[in-house]
């Protein structure tokens, strides 16, 4: 059975980044001829892309996982990896992105539209871009960032210029089918329609697009039935129709309180796109009315009967039409070509839509230092948290590269004024230090091993000089000495 679905929640991955390569070019006659490692390639990043073939989300409600590749790591000779390609995920025309809380990221209309929704994480830096003054051949390199990771909502919301609304077997399938080329399904027993069809209408020379909202009944705005799944697709359309059927045995409706029921589920439902000014409020739409299946006597004698009260008490334009018959069809599509036409010359001009821009920053500076309460500090900021992230912490020289950074960042500088005790825990991201504010960071690093840091070595850690003296040692001693 064919499904359609317009509200799914997709979870979004971009690629990490690649690790840099700490390598030595070695050569003849040249054993250490200099750090050749090189950059790790950036992750690939989701991006959503408007493709006119696609008509429903369908494809992510059984597929909600999207993710981009990762970027490769680096290698010598100055190779740096390959870049993970962007992942471009194919949506509707009228798709509306929102993040976790509910916030409007993008409203995507138009073919070839894109949208960023997670980025790739950048890869890590070799040993050769690490190379300075204090560290001529620097014995590691960078870790690659994480990339994005975000839950997204996608809502799809009908592109149409006139929206059918009307209670359950109202008839509004039928009069798409009857007034366009679309075929959705029609029969002669009640029943609700489970997707929005959308038609073409031809009105001489002009053509527009009609779609129905079905299954809208009292309490819809508050999640009663299906109203609410479907009321999302009105709000792009320039007129509202109400559909209203004549023909009724159901006790206690009638056309009026009908228009009155729907109108004050429209006005109940919040619509996701209400900050956007070139949609306006939906009380603000044009209305129409339309008294279907005047073809049953009954129907008719009750069309003719409520004309006035609907004019007096709404005073939209009505007519009476039967899509069995199809009398009062060809009026109904030019009167609606009219309205359509007047609403999209009233609205200001749509200026084209250009791609986005949002570069990185890569000189955000700003930190933040407060106390955890446990007697510890918390760091805060985008490169300290960056810069931790990138360390590899097996590797005793990229830890007093980390340390440099972060004292000449200030963050030793704003430990000290906050009282920090030696000792004490500082946690940045995810790793938490015990501070030791009498190690020299932020100062020509002392010559040491490839991979070592003077500055960090341990009293319990035995070096290599160590126990090489302590094996000359005991050969030395006598064996009598030994036992």
């Amino acid at each position: 059975m064919p499904r359609f679905v317009d509200r799914v929640v997709i979870h979004a991955r971009a690629g990490n980044g690649g690790n840099g390569c700490a390598s030595v070019h070695r050569e003849k006659f040249k054993p250490l001829g200099g750090p050749d490692g090189g950059n790790g390639g950036r992750g690939g990043s989701v991006v959503f892309v408007v493709d006119p073939q696609v008509h429903t989300l369908l494809d992510f409600h059984f597929h909600p996982h999207v993710v981009a590749p990762s970027g490769k790591q680096g290698a010598g000779s100055n190779r740096d990896g390959a870049a993970g390609a962007d992942l471009e995920v194919k949506v509707p025309d009228g798709t509306v992105v929102l993040d976790e809380d509910g916030r409007v990221l993008a409203d995507m209309v138009g073919a070839g539209t894109r949208f960023e929704a997670a980025s790739g994480g950048r890869g890590g830096l070799g040993n050769a871009a690490l190379a300075s003054r204090a560290r001529k051949a620097p014995g590691f390199a960078l870790l690659g960032e994480k990339g994005e990771i975000r839950d997204l909502t996608l809502e799809l919301k009908t592109v149409a210029d006139v929206g059918l609304v009307g209670f359950p077997s109202a008839g509004k399938s039928s009069l798409v089918s009857t007034i366009s080329a679309a075929k959705p399904k029609v029969a002669d027993y009640p029943f609700t329609t489970l997707a929005p069809n959308l038609g073409v209408v031809s009105a001489g020379e002009q053509t527009f697009t009609v779609a129905d909202v079905p299954g809208l009944i009292p309490g819809a705005s508050e999640g009663r039935g299906l109203g609410l799944e479907f009321l999302r697709h009105i709000e792009r359309c320039a007129v509202l129709v109400h559909v209203v059927d004549c023909a009724t045995l159901e006790p206690g409706r009638d056309p009026v309180s009908d228009i009155e029921a729907l109108e004050a589920e429209i006005a109940a439902y919040t619509p996701t796109l209400q900050g956007d000014s070139m949609l306006g409020d939906l009380a603000e739409r044009p209305r129409a009315v339309v008294l279907n299946k005047i073809d049953v006597p009954e129907a008719r004698e009750l069309a003719e009967f409520v004309r006035d009260d609907i004019t007096e008490k709404f005073g939209w334009p009505i007519y009476e039409v039967s899509t069995v018959t199809r009398e009062g069809l060809r009026p109904l599509i030019f009167a609606l070509w009219d309205m359509v036409a007047t609403y999209r010359a009233a609205q200001p001009e749509v200026a084209p839509r250009r791609p986005v821009i949002r570069p990185v920053a890569v000189d955000e500076s700003g930190f933040t230092v407060e106390p955890d309460g446990s007697g510890g500090f918390l760091v805060r900021g985008v490169r300290p948290q960056r810069w931790v992230a990138q360390t590899n912490f097996d590797n005793d020289e990229a830890v007093g590269y980390l340390g440099d950074r972060l004292a000449r960042l200030g963050v030793e500088d704003e430990l000290l004024k906050l009282g920090a005790k030696p000792g004490c825990a500082v946690t940045i991201g995810e790793m938490t230090f015990d501070w030791e504010p009498q190690t020299p960071a932020g100062v020509d690093t002392p010559m040491s091993g490839r991979g070592t840091d003077v500055r960090l070595e341990q009293t319990e850690r035995v070096s290599a000089d160590e126990r090489k003296a302590a094996r000359k040692a005991r050969r030395e001693t006598p064996d009598e000495d030994r036992q």
